[in-house]
């Protein structure tokens, strides 16, 4: 099996050589990524153009299952090559982004090194310990997209709260707040969150599981799931442009 699929192996990258499958006029294989920047065949420096198809190559590669391209980093799986790119993708051993709400911070590494990331990349981050607590949400009238950012230690992990402020629809600015554990999906699955807004003789409750950080804000907030609230509700709630909202980890 491994030697079936070392025939795909790409001698630029080391990936695969997935379908649709292109040779040189030599008959040599390179993957499509690294063909698009190639000029001449890295294997024996002939021209790359025209494409030609390898439909036999395809036939087998259809065959075969490969392995997950984290498996170095401890995914066993083997898969069809249609069905590669999907669980990649979603694949819980792949890399972990920096969770912070935006895109400014590019970092990526392990679970265990995301912590000290946040530690010394997003010092201005307040960590509060127990697993009752009010995150404050300071200055909610600024104008435009916006995000608040705490994190809340307790039960022996670490959760990210995220607050975030943006215009999903044209005109309509609305108010996203969301748990997420700095964890796997399965350990998520372990806790659950409440958000409560409080104040003025109304109440407004969400509860949730906690998302991974694996997940991300970005997937919740485009289903809405999560504590979601308009400005005019935001108003009900704050006091002098300060929001409060009491969060509430607990076990399942």
């Amino acid at each position: 099996h491994h030697e079936l699929t070392s025939l795909f192996e790409c001698p630029v990258c080391f990936d695969y050589v997935l379908p649709p499958i292109l040779q040189c006029q030599a008959g040599h294989l390179v993957c499509n990524q690294c063909r698009q920047k190639l000029s001449l065949c890295p294997t024996c420096r002939g021209s790359l153009t025209p494409s030609i198809r390898n439909l036999a190559m395809e036939k087998v590669a259809s065959a075969v299952l490969f392995p997950c391209k984290y498996a170095t980093t401890g995914c066993s799986l083997t898969l069809h090559h249609t069905e590669k790119p999907e669980h990649e993708d979603i694949c819980e051993y792949r890399p972990y982004s920096c969770p912070c709400p935006g895109a400014s911070c590019k970092w990526q590494g392990s679970l265990e090194a995301v912590m000290s990331h946040l530690m010394h990349a997003h010092k201005s981050i307040t960590t509060l310990q127990g697993e009752d607590i009010v995150f404050l949400a300071t200055d909610i009238n600024l104008p435009g997209a916006v995000d608040w950012v705490m994190m809340q230690s307790c039960f022996g992990h670490h959760f990210m709260l995220v607050l975030e402020k943006q215009e999903k629809y044209e005109g309509h600015q609305q108010f996203f707040a969301i748990v997420l554990l700095i964890g796997t999906r399965k350990q998520a699955e372990n806790f659950a969150y409440r958000l409560e807004l409080n104040g003025n003789r109304r109440r407004l409750t969400w509860e949730a599981t906690p998302r991974s950080i694996h997940d991300g804000v970005a997937a919740a907030i485009l289903n809405s799931d999560c504590l979601v609230f308009d400005t005019a509700i935001a108003h009900l709630f704050a006091d002098n442009g300060n929001l409060g909202i009491n969060v509430t980890i607990s076990t399942c």
